[in-house]
């Protein structure tokens, strides 16, 4: 069942009621209230703007995370960062990051980065609750990066970018050590080739929000199954 969300009331139906594939409401808004509250129950938006006339909301009951003490990092990255031919930031330069990212997802079918998502990302940061990693070169260049939420000890993994080979996996490296003695986990919301590669794995949704719930300090408003 996919629900509608409305813009004056601030709370998501449970996620166990929602389609098969994950889809679980449309509407409402970008909130940094409402996004607070979507993060912390497993719920993000992801939509193409162009072809969508509402905000989709999304939890698969199926959630692929990286747990960052479990990062893989492969003999070939060893070898690159060992050459330290680039250096890693945490969150000096994170409206660039997400600039960077939304202008790669532009130019991709089924763009979702647009302009209302990038100010709502901005929002957030602005409010403490967005992490980047940014990948620097030799020339002091921005060359790649990761953002997303960070709520407790868990990272909600939004968009990477990589404008060099390796640059991204450079930073979800970094990332991961920056998280790894915290004992949070890093969602990474969909599976790709890339992300298994580097120690991503599945866990039943329930069994995610154990780990989210055990570090999150704010009080989750769900409706009541009717």
């Amino acid at each position: 069942m996919v629900f509608q969300l409305y813009k004056d009331i601030i709370e998501f139906p449970d996620p166990h009621m929602g389609d098969e594939d994950g889809l679980l409401a449309v509407g409402g808004d970008l909130s940094t209230a409402r996004l607070l509250i979507a993060y912390e129950n497993g719920i993000f938006p992801w939509y193409d703007f162009r072809r969508c006339p509402q905000i989709e909301w999304w939890c698969p009951m199926q959630r692929f995370v990286i747990f960052p003490a479990n990062i893989h990092i492969s003999h070939s990255m060893r070898t690159l960062l060992n050459k330290q031919a680039y250096k890693t930031t945490i969150s000096q330069a994170t409206e660039k990051v997400i600039d960077h990212c939304s202008q790669l997802r532009l130019n991709q079918q089924g763009a979702w980065l647009g302009k209302e998502m990038v100010a709502a990302f901005k929002e957030l940061n602005r409010a403490g609750y967005i992490k980047s990693i940014e990948v620097w070169d030799a020339q002091h260049q921005l060359v790649g990066g990761l953002y997303g939420v960070s709520i407790g000890r868990n990272f909600f993994g939004e968009s990477m970018f990589s404008l060099t080979p390796s640059a991204s996996k450079i930073a979800l490296i970094a990332l991961a050590e920056t998280l790894k003695n915290n004992g949070g986990l890093i969602d990474c919301q969909f599976e790709t080739p890339h992300l298994k590669s580097m120690g991503g794995t599945t866990i039943p949704y329930d069994d995610y929000m154990k780990i989210l719930n055990s570090s999150l300090n704010y009080n989750n408003r769900l409706l009541e199954k009717e």
